[in-house]
């Protein structure tokens, strides 16, 4: 089994990073670190740019975080996936057996996450494993 966690280096990903990380220390199980994002549409060369500047970006984000875990003795699994973040998610938690998937909130409203399409509002409906929505705390926004 593994924690998946959605992180992005958004201040709402900090807080769900730091919970992640301490419930696979608990669990004495990885942390899968799940970057996922889908280029706009098309095909040909500016839609691979687009594609590799993207994954570059991911690659980056979720490189303090995998220091953040080693640090707490976490193992680490890194996933950088061409896809929605939601169905990311969802995807990378089937493939390493997810106990559940992390994500941090905006703090919006329940009504602005569903118009604006939340990524933990998605994972809700998504999702056949718990999410965990971890706020964003008042020293954090």
């Amino acid at each position: 089994m593994s924690i998946v966690l959605g992180y992005d280096e958004s201040p709402g990903s900090r807080p769900a990073l730091a919970t992640a990380i301490s419930l696979a220390a608990r669990f004495g199980e990885p942390l899968v670190l799940v970057y996922g994002v889908e280029p706009p549409g098309g095909m040909g060369e500016e839609f691979q740019a687009h594609q590799r500047a993207l994954t570059e970006i991911g690659r980056t984000a979720v490189a303090h975080a995998v220091e953040e875990a080693q640090a707490a003795g976490v193992a680490t699994v890194v996933e950088v996936l061409s896809q929605k973040p939601a169905q990311a998610l969802v995807e990378a938690a089937h493939r390493h057996d997810g106990r559940f998937i992390v994500v941090g909130t905006r703090g919006e409203s329940p009504l602005r996450g569903a118009f604006l399409g939340s990524v933990s509002h998605k994972l809700l409906h998504l999702s056949d494993r718990p999410v965990l929505c971890v706020p964003v705390g008042g020293d954090e926004a």
